[in-house]
């Protein structure tokens, strides 16, 4: 018993599979615990203007453990996401305290939100894809010829523009089919907003004219700076009203900067216009019409001092519709984010399609991950059992079991590391490569097993020979993996890649360590 211990602790192979163990476990960082992490913080709220310092969103590809995470609002410890909207629903407007795992923030409070997106704390390192943790994807098709160049560009654009919309947990990636058409994969984690959407499928080409010439276009070119401050950007006063019933509406308005070229543009074209005075003031007989693709979104009228007079600072108007006079607020408050995110980034190069859009609650995303890590184990559990049933001796089926959970971690760390998401095609693909792993287990076993029909084959020909068969059905997966990476414009990568990875681990390092356990356990 010492001689096989001592065999097991000084084996090269399974030193390997143990090292590649703790490893795994370090990047998967596994605790226990209940809080409230933070996944997004909207520009302009009151979490954005926190004293001492604003809180900020979390980086885009952190680790979930990263994540900063809520432990108290004054005096309240939060434990969930429901007891942190329970205790803010509860505080009255005004300052309060909240305390965070790396700092404390005093917030000035409105009564009804402060801008914090948040979510469960992550208890580990691994990161769910939106099928488990509820979200939207949208899959986006560029109308017309584009180049690898445009593309960047409007991944970049994208990003741009939803970071400074306020959704947090976005990724943007760009996939093709087997027929090599590109596509763009906006996945967006946690509960649904309509208006992105929109923004995503915006051009987002923004003129101003003036009769038939354009003033300034969206972008760093004509405009310098689009204030989102409290004080330049908002609802505009005593402008809520019912226009008909079950129908009201309240404007917005923002200031921009223009550049001096876009300002001096604009003295030229207005120079020689005529002045219409009328009781409520004086104004220029043309007005500046506002266009986003194509579209008139607003008219606005150019008050006569502004007529031949370079002026840098415009002041943008609009308005939002509902069925009450919150929802109307709500949605000019959208409709002015959303024209101030385009005036930021400008235009896309080329047209979007919308070709696909997917949506899963985060309710149903938890349910999923259960449901998932059930089917998991269950499917490890049969297979041991199977294994105990076939062969009758623990110093077999046991090998194999720790095996089987070997994998499983090594897929989990190696997931961990590289930032790639477990959804339920990778769950789907890890009982593939764990079913694999299996099948080749058997094949070692049973030439390890057949010792007394081969009594010619020395123990390492009669590993070589399991091991020939092995490497031929992993080839022959490996083949079969590369054109599901392509297969529906990527959406099918998780499945693959998690295969190849689970697969390729397996045969690497798990394989080799089995044959060894196999070597020492039944070597008498």
């Amino acid at each position: 018993m010492k001689s096989k211990f001592r065999r097991f602790i000084t084996n090269t192979r399974i030193i390997i599979l143990v090292v590649f163990m703790i490893l795994a476990l370090i990047l998967i960082n596994p605790t226990f615990g209940e809080g409230v992490a933070i996944r997004s913080v909207s520009p302009d709220s009151p979490a954005a203007s926190a004293f001492p310092n604003p809180i900020a969103s979390p980086e885009q590809g952190i680790n979930p453990r990263a994540r900063e995470v809520i432990t108290h609002i004054n005096e309240f410890e939060i434990n969930s996401v429901a007891q942190y909207f329970e205790i803010l629903e509860s505080l009255e407007s005004g300052e309060i305290s909240l305390r965070t795992n790396r700092d404390s923030y005093l917030i000035d409070y409105n009564g009804s939100d402060i801008g914090l997106s948040v979510m469960d704390k992550p208890n580990n390192n691994i990161r769910f894809g939106l099928d488990l943790e509820g979200g939207t994807r949208v899959m986006i098709e560029p109308v017309g010829e584009i180049d690898d160049d445009d593309i960047s560009l409007i991944i970049n654009n994208l990003e741009q523009r939803l970071n400074l919309f306020g959704v947090g947990d976005v990724t943007v990636t760009r996939a093709r089919d087997l027929f090599g058409a590109s596509f763009i994969v906006v996945e967006i984690a946690g509960s649904t907003e309509d208006e992105v959407r929109d923004l995503l499928s915006q051009q987002g080409v923004f003129e101003a004219q003036i009769g038939n010439q354009t003033v300034f276009r969206g972008g760093e070119q004509d405009i310098l700076a689009v204030h989102r401050s409290a004080d330049r950007a908002g609802l505009v006063p005593g402008s809520c009203q019912q226009v008909a019933t079950d129908q009201h509406s309240c404007g917005y308005q923002f200031s921009i900067t223009l550049s001096r070229d876009a300002a001096q543009r604009q003295a030229d074209i207005t120079r020689d216009i005529p002045i219409i005075r009328s009781v409520d003031g004086a104004y220029l007989a043309q007005n500046l019409t506002l266009y986003l693709d194509g579209e008139v979104v607003n008219t606005l009228r150019i008050s006569a001092n502004l007529r031949g007079n370079p002026v840098t600072d415009i002041q943008i108007t609009g308005a939002g519709a509902g069925s009450s006079r919150q929802a109307a607020q709500d949605d000019a408050i959208a409709n002015m984010r959303n024209m101030q995110t385009v005036l930021i980034t400008g235009s896309l190069p080329v047209e979007l399609n919308i070709v696909k859009a997917d949506t899963v609650s985060p309710v149903v995303g938890a349910g999923f991950i259960q449901n998932a890590i059930l089917a998991g184990l269950l499917a490890i559990l049969s297979v041991i059992i199977v294994v105990g049933v076939r062969y009758r001796e623990p110093k077999i089926s046991l090998p194999m079991a720790v095996t089987m959970l070997c994998e499983v971690t090594l897929i989990l760390g190696f997931a961990a590391l590289i930032g790639w998401q477990i959804d339920m095609a990778a769950i789907a693909a890890i009982i593939i490569a764990v079913g694999s792993g299996v099948d080749h287990q058997i094949v070692i076993a049973e030439e390890t097993l057949n010792r007394g029909k081969k009594k010619n084959l020395s123990w390492k020909k009669r590993l070589a020979k399991a091991f020939f068969i092995i490497m031929a059905a992993y080839f022959t997966l490996l083949v079969a993996m590369i054109p599901l990476w392509f297969a529906g414009a990527g959406l099918l990568k998780g499945f693959a890649l998690t295969t190849i990875v689970g697969v390729t681990m397996g045969v690497l390092i798990t394989r080799p360590a089995f044959a060894q356990m196999m070597e020492i356990l039944i070597d008498d």
